[in-house]
């Protein structure tokens, strides 16, 4: 058996904003807890350099010296001042040319857990790095983002075309930094997002568990446990891409303060780090989630879109939009003479069908075979007229219906 790889573009993930200055107004005092605060500047790069112990923290931004403006962060909001402190830092953090009181902004107004990579990329001249280093690692994110989206909704060794529409539209809130020097940084809400970053968290682990048992024990057993922990054909395939061509790369998870650290979970996690060495493993995982998982029973009820055969009569191909039964958005399958006859006939009056058989992994859970019991599917006026709607507005569908079936649809 082979397989096709899945072409689908990836649905992409909506950017960080990139101006130099945080775009509306600072988050109002009242609505901020200065210990969040003090962690959030702790976790991108500020340094504490004194202040009054117990009330409050002088912090200086990231970077040689620490140059630049200062900030006053009260510990706590147990002294009348505090609140003024706040709104002071605030408001100078929202007039900062730094990328990361940007960052520090943004995690306040809305909090999320920040998954970060890191790519060790051979530098070029004068230290530059290839113009091409920063689109392969957006790429490689947004890819490593999408399998775990889709653990979140079934483990599986190999998802396919399953469960793709709801994984990649879980993304939309997701929030993306700009790729410099190696490093990129994603805000994944907690409202919307956190089983995603917990699950990546986990299925990354698993798989640095899995690659170092196999180097050990040259066995391959481990990478079907880490299964449940999310890892797939497509992780593996997001990890080959994020690593090859650089001497190495890190992710790691971090919780966002004002949430908590989920259960389960490491409160302060250090990067997961994958090598060019990891790819050969990595590449024999891939294929193995390819080539084992089983095909699916499945019932699926869907529309025709399409049908073709090579004459007037025999079996033919159908394609469905499939309406439920598989979290696939559309299948084709090959069907005898009178289930080619009965889809037809359902296509003409704008009745779906229903029909039994196994989803294939083969070309990523896109095609059903030993179809069988194909009947039309009744349905309220309203999403009958729907589907005739759907069914007029194709161009010139009705006409290469008709010369598909070969002049026999009405018999």
């Amino acid at each position: 058996m082979t397989h096709r790889p899945t072409e689908e573009p990836l649905r992409p993930v909506r950017p960080h904003p990139v101006d130099t200055t945080f775009s509306g107004a600072p988050p109002e005092p009242a609505d901020v807890d200065p210990a969040v605060l003090g962690a959030l500047l702790h976790r991108h790069g500020w340094r504490r350099r004194g202040g009054a112990p117990g009330r409050y923290g002088r912090w200086t931004p990231p970077g040689p010296g620490g140059t630049g403006t200062s900030l006053l962060v009260p510990e706590s909001r147990a002294f009348p001042d505090s609140d003024d402190l706040l709104g002071e830092a605030l408001l100078a953090l929202s007039r900062s040319a730094s990328p990361s009181a940007r960052e520090v902004l943004l995690s306040l107004a809305v909090p999320s857990d920040e998954i970060r990579w890191w790519q060790d990329v051979p530098a070029g001249p004068a230290g530059a790095a290839p113009w091409t280093a920063e689109d392969r690692l957006r790429t490689a994110a947004r890819r490593m983002l999408l399998a775990a989206a889709l653990a979140t909704r079934a483990r599986a060794g190999y998802h396919g075309a399953r469960h793709r529409g709801s994984a990649a539209a879980s993304l939309d809130h997701v929030l993306v930094g700009p790729a410099t020097a190696g490093r990129l940084t994603a805000f994944v809400p907690v409202a919307d997002g956190r089983p995603l970053a917990v699950r990546l968290h986990q299925a990354l682990y698993a798989a640095r568990e899995a690659i170092d048992y196999q180097r050990a024990a040259g066995g391959m057993d481990a990478f079907d446990a880490a299964v449940e922990a999310g890892v797939s054909h497509e992780l593996t395939e997001a990890l080959v891409a994020l690593v090859r061509g650089t001497e190495g790369a890190r992710i790691t998870v971090e919780w966002a303060p004002a949430a908590g650290v989920p259960e389960g979970c490491a409160p302060s996690a250090e990067p997961v780090e994958f090598s060019p060495g990891d790819l050969p493993v990595l590449r024999e995982a891939g294929a193995r989630y390819l080539r084992e998982e089983p095909a699916v029973p499945v019932r699926i009820t869907g529309a025709v879109t399409r049908m073709r055969r090579s004459g007037p009569r025999g079996e033919g191909t159908v394609r469905l939009r499939v309406l439920a039964g598989a979290d696939v958005p559309n299948v084709r399958i090959t069907l005898d003479e009178e289930g080619y006859r009965i889809a037809g006939h359902a296509h003409l009056v704008g009745l779906p069908v229903r029909v039994q058989g196994r989803l294939e992994s083969r070309g990523g859970f896109r095609r059903l075979t030993g179809a069988h019991g194909v009947v039309p599917v009744q349905v309220d006026d309203a999403e009958r007229d729907r589907l005739m709607k759907a069914l007029q507005e194709n161009a010139g569908m009705a006409a290469f219906f008709e010369e598909a079936c070969g002049g026999d649809c009405g018999d």
